[in-house]
């Protein structure tokens, strides 16, 4: 589905940075050059992105764009859904992607009869001083897997809903910060609906992508069963990336060059959606922020100091397609053919709205 051309919270950096110069054409020599940030050098940054990647890709076999929206979401402090049939190693995914992180993990599987304080922890009686103590919930970790979580009741999505955007949990009245950095990875079964619950656009608009996973391809699934002969499902290997080196390079991607070009580009992609007359309801003003920083981290993640309209055309789908309410008619004609058709049209509907606008040169 993520086939088109190529969070709240964090360092942004400037929108705009250097003067107003096309974003793919470089300037004369006798015109005064953009002030572009420098790129970390291979040993601090891009390389140990590209690492990163490789060894998710050795494990997690015909998901390297799944991967690769899991590492823009990381460098732009942004969350991820995962949809998809059981048996596509959504979980696996995730797991593989923490292991190769130093940072603290864990999974959280969502359940109908769960309680916010399942996740955020509650308050205990210490019985030796009898003094009330906060005891905290899974949440605090930096990589949580929220496994099913339209499976969650409206008041747990609710607390999670404080974690995505605040990046901390109340309980009883007190606030306490979660662990920096801090990403959501959830995943949702698009076939079972019994005993779940369809999260809000509220809680949607907090993830920066929806990412549909289908079935492998011929090939890339034949190279799955080689790659379990006589081996186990475990990675195995040293950390990639820590907690300190995130962040860093957080702040790297914030600084990525955006020509004022380029953010008008954008901003026109992201309004289109709200005058288009097949869309009930169009993507908001914070789908936008986040559409910034997934794209000036698509760029540090390319190992380009600016970004392009390649990296805008590539992201939307996966920005726009949990976002975007289709009008009822618009459904109706869709319904024949089950989610698969409602699928197509919602790319067929985001490759229009990017043909609309024209691209900067």
């Amino acid at each position: 589905m993520n086939d088109l051309p190529e969070s709240a919270g964090g360092a942004t950096g400037p929108l705009v940075a250097g003067p107003s110069t096309p974003s793919t054409r470089p300037s004369p020599a006798s015109e005064p050059q953009p002030q572009v940030p420098r790129l970390p050098s291979p040993s601090e940054g891009v390389a140990a992105l590209r690492e990163l990647q490789r060894s998710i890709g050795a494990s997690v076999i015909g998901f390297e764009e799944t991967v690769r929206l899991l590492l823009i979401a990381l460098l732009s402090d942004g969350h991820v859904l995962l949809e998809g049939v059981p048996g596509l190693a959504k979980t696996y995914l995730v797991r593989t992607l923490a292991q190769n992180l130093a940072l603290s993990f864990r999974r959280i599987q969502f359940t109908p009869d769960m309680l916010p304080s399942d996740i955020v922890g509650n308050v205990v009686v210490d019985p030796r001083t009898q003094d009330l103590l906060y005891r905290e919930g899974p949440i605090f970790s930096n990589v949580i897997l929220a496994d099913e979580i339209n499976r969650a009741p409206p008041k747990v999505q609710s607390a999670l809903l404080e974690a995505m955007q605040e990046r901390q949990v109340t309980v009883d009245g007190k606030s306490h910060p979660l662990p920096r950095p801090f990403i959501v990875i959830a995943t949702q079964n698009p076939v079972e609906q019994e005993g779940t619950y369809p999260l809000p656009e509220a809680e949607l608009d907090r993830f920066l992508f929806r990412v549909l996973l289908t079935y492998p391809s011929e090939a890339a699934e034949l190279e799955m069963l080689r790659t379990r002969l006589g081996a186990s499902d475990e990675t195995t290997g040293p950390a990639v990336l820590g907690g300190a080196e995130i962040e860093r390079l957080r702040r790297v991607a914030a600084e990525t060059y955006v020509d004022p070009d380029l953010l008008s580009y954008l901003n026109q992609v992201v309004r289109r959606t709200r005058e288009d007359e097949r869309i009930l309801l169009g993507a908001s003003p914070r789908a936008g922020v986040q559409f910034l920083r997934a794209v000036r981290a698509s760029a540090l993640l390319d190992g380009r100091p600016y970004a392009t309209p390649d990296d805008v055309k590539r992201l939307a789908l996966p920005i726009f397609n949990h976002r975007l309410v289709l009008r009822p008619d618009v459904l109706a004609q869709q319904l024949s053919g089950g989610a698969d058709a409602i699928e197509r049209m919602l790319v067929s509907v985001v490759q229009g709205l990017l043909g609309t606008v024209p691209a900067p040169r």
